[in-house]
């Protein structure tokens, strides 16, 4: 299951803010229920550890500890049953001052089920299993490949990682006549298919067990490509993960990039390709039905406030305040909101043109 932009970047937010809370001792309080697991049965437990937390020598982490583990329960009360995708839980002291108690709270239901069972009193809240939930859902490995060179890398949510890159030691065309000739190939051709036995070792060690590999594209020049695929003994399992196969010039990093891009149709579900799309339609829109776009945050509160907005297209670098305010107007009038990242050159164009903020129209508004 997928985590959307929006539940995504709340979650990155929670994280940020949890993961950057440091107590002064060990008084911040982290619950966690997976789904599917008896509440009850973790309120009894929290009762059980307010008793062994009256044991507690210092007065100030006793008394923090005790008040979190109270709200805690309170709020844990007001569930009949555990949420569908699982509960977390954190409270303590958050004052940096000494002497001086700041009990927060935060309840969380996860966008995706959580399967971890939790209690833990420390300096830091346990955030870990937030973090796993933002991991993208789908990888897809990487390979441009020719006689001399080969890079591996991953596509993993909208960034394009170099992994290895491999050289071969074949050398380029070389003259030569006769026996010489017969020769040179026979040498050349046993150092490809070395090299093609290096790369498929290399593949097997990054892929095999990748849990979240989703398939594998493969560029490079014809035909090594092809060659590769038919000699270099790739295990079967890799094999039948290759999506698409393209012909390609460059086998370096840019070559990743062009891999990437023309392979869009093969990976059109993935977050880079869909959130590419949607951004091409927007720039498309604006340079040839001006009238049926808008930018800028005067501009798009004003759509907003008219009704004419279909598409919000809105920057996560955008003041969480006005995020929220300018979603809370595309809601009101039905308008589909899509969160923009800043992690790639497209996401980068869109908040430099726009600071942050565009829609395309349901009508023109001038």
């Amino acid at each position: 299951m997928e985590i959307d932009q929006k539940k995504k970047q709340e979650l990155e937010e929670l994280v940020q803010l949890l993961g950057g809370i440091k107590g002064r001792h060990t008084e911040l309080v982290s619950v966690m229920i997976p789904a599917g697991f008896n509440i009850s049965g973790v309120v009894r437990q929290l009762e059980a550890e307010k008793s062994t937390a009256a044991n507690i020598k210092s007065k100030q982490t006793r008394t923090a500890v005790t008040d979190s583990l109270e709200r805690i329960i309170r709020e844990l009360k007001n569930y009949k049953q555990t949420p569908p995708n699982g509960l977390a839980a954190f409270c303590g002291n958050v004052s940096d001052k000494e002497g001086v108690q700041d009990i927060r709270l935060w309840i969380y239901e996860p966008p995706v089920p959580l399967n971890v069972r939790l209690y833990r009193c420390d300096q830091i809240f346990i955030v870990e299993p937030l973090k796993e939930m933002l991991e993208a859902r789908e990888v897809f490995g990487l390979l441009v490949i020719d006689r001399q060179e080969a890079t591996i890398g991953v596509l993993e949510g909208k960034q394009i990682k170099v992994i290895t890159h491999l050289t071969s030691g074949v050398p380029g065309k070389v003259r030569a006549g006769g026996q010489s000739s017969q020769r040179y190939h026979r040498v050349t051709e046993g150092l490809a298919k070395e090299f093609f036995r290096r790369v498929a070792e290399e593949m097997k060690k990054i892929f095999f067990d990748m849990p979240r590999l989703k398939g594998i594209l493969v560029g490079g020049p014809i035909p090594t490509k092809e060659d590769f695929l038919d000699e270099g003994q790739l295990v079967t399992k890799l094999k039948e993960k290759v999506i698409a196969v393209k012909d390609l010039g460059y086998v370096d990093e840019h070559g990743l990039e062009l891999l990437v891009e023309d392979s869009q149709k093969d990976i059109a579900e993935q977050e880079l390709i869909k959130e590419k799309n949607i951004l091409e339609k927007f720039f498309e829109t604006l340079g040839k039905h001006r009238e049926k776009a808008v930018y800028g945050f005067e501009k798009t509160r004003l759509a907003l406030e008219r009704g004419a907005v279909d598409l919000l297209l809105i920057s996560v670098d955008v003041p969480k305040d006005t995020r929220e305010e300018f979603e809370r107007m595309a809601a009101k009038i039905g308008a589909e909101c899509v969160l923009i990242s800043n992690e790639n050159h497209d996401g980068e164009q869109f908040l430099n043109l726009t600071k942050g903020v565009g829609a395309i129209l349901r009508f023109a508004i001038e």
